[in-house]
C-alpha cells in the first residue's frame, strides 16, 4: 500500500510538471507575439522601423509600390530636407564637374589628357557604386539605431521604390560626403591631376543618380536603357542579394553578383528535384 501511494503521488507530481511546462510554454508564446512589433504606414516611419528588429531585413524586402512616398518625420522641416526633385543633381553637380575639370586644363593638361581622366574617373565611381551599393546600403542590421540609419540611407528605397523624391541623394549629405573624397584624391594624385579626377568621379555619380531615377520612372524605348531598367528592377522585385550595379553590370560580372535570368533559376530548381 506505501509504494502504491508513492507511486501515485510521483504520478500527480508528474501531471502537474507537464501542465506547468505546458503554461509557461503558453505563455512565453503570448508574451512574444506581444512583442511583435506592426509598423504603422499612417504615422512617420523613421523612428518606428528601429523597433522591428531582426525583422526589419524581411520588412523592407517586401516593397510598396506606389508613386507616393511615406513620411518620414513628424517635422515639417526634417522631413523637406528628404525630399528631392532628380534634376536637382545635375543641375547642382555639372556645374563643379566644369569648374574642377577647367582648373586642370588652367593648369597645363591638354583636353585629349583631361578626356582620359574624366574618363577614369567615371571608371573609378562604377567601383565605387558597386561597393557602396553591395557592402553599406546592403548591410545587415536588427538593433534600433541600426535599422533607423540603414532605413534613412537605402532601406526606405526598397521598402517604397518608386518613391520619386527620394531616389536621388540629398544634395547636403552629398556635399558633405565629397570633402573626403578630395582630401584623399589630394594624397594620391598630383596637383595637376586632381581637379579633373574629382570632376570625373562626381560626373560618374551624377550619371548613376540620373540613370537610377530614369530606370524607375522612365519608360525606355531603346535596347541599353531597357535592359538597364530589367536588370535593376530585378534587383528590387526578385534577388535583392544580386545585381548591385546601377549604370552597368560590370562589377556584378567581375565579383560573381550577376543575378541568373528566370530560365536559368528555372533550369536549376528542377536539376535539384530531380
Amino acid at each position: 500500500m506505501v509504494y502504491g501511494d508513492l507511486g501515485c503521488e510521483i504520478e500527480h507530481v508528474l501531471q502537474l510538471s507537464v501542465v506547468s511546462f505546458v503554461a509557461i510554454q503558453l505563455h512565453l508564446g503570448f508574451k512574444m507575439v506581444a512583442q511583435e512589433f506592426t509598423v504603422d504606414l499612417d504615422k512617420p516611419l523613421v523612428f518606428q522601423v528601429g523597433h522591428l528588429g531582426e525583422a526589419y531585413q524581411e520588412w523592407i524586402h517586401q516593397p510598396i509600390v506606389s508613386k507616393e512616398g511615406p513620411r518620414f518625420f513628424k517635422s515639417d522641416f526634417w522631413e523637406f530636407l528628404t525630399k528631392n526633385e532628380w534634376y536637382y543633381i545635375p543641375s547642382i553637380w555639372l556645374p563643379v564637374v566644369c569648374w574642377y575639370t577647367s582648373k586642370s586644363f588652367k593648369m597645363g593638361l591638354s583636353l585629349p589628357q583631361i578626356a582620359i581622366i574624366l574618363v577614369l574617373g567615371i571608371f573609378i565611381w562604377s567601383f565605387m557604386e558597386y561597393s557602396l551599393h553591395r557592402f553599406l546600403f546592403h548591410i545587415h542590421t536588427k538593433s534600433y539605431w541600426g535599422n533607423t540609419l540603414h532605413y534613412l540611407l537605402h532601406g526606405c528605397h526598397h521598402k517604397h521604390p518608386q518613391d520619386g523624391l527620394r531616389l536621388v541623394f540629398p544634395p547636403t549629405a552629398t556635399a558633405i560626403l565629397l570633402v573626403p573624397l578630395w582630401n584623399v584624391l589630394k594624397l594620391i594624385s598630383t596637383p595637376t591631376v586632381t581637379p579633373a579626377l574629382f570632376g570625373g568621379i562626381l560626373l560618374g555619380y551624377v550619371m548613376y543618380d540620373v540613370t537610377h531615377y530614369y530606370v524607375h520612372h522612365g519608360q525606355p524605348k531603346s535596347q541599353v536603357p531597357r535592359s538597364l531598367k530589367k536588370y535593376h528592377l530585378n534587383h528590387h522585385f526578385r534577388i535583392q542579394n544580386k545585381g548591385y550595379g546601377i549604370t552597368s553590370s560590370l562589377w556584378d560580372k567581375v565579383f560573381g553578383t550577376l543575378p541568373q535570368t528566370k530560365s536559368a533559376e528555372k533550369e536549376r530548381k528542377q536539376m535539384k528535384m530531380q
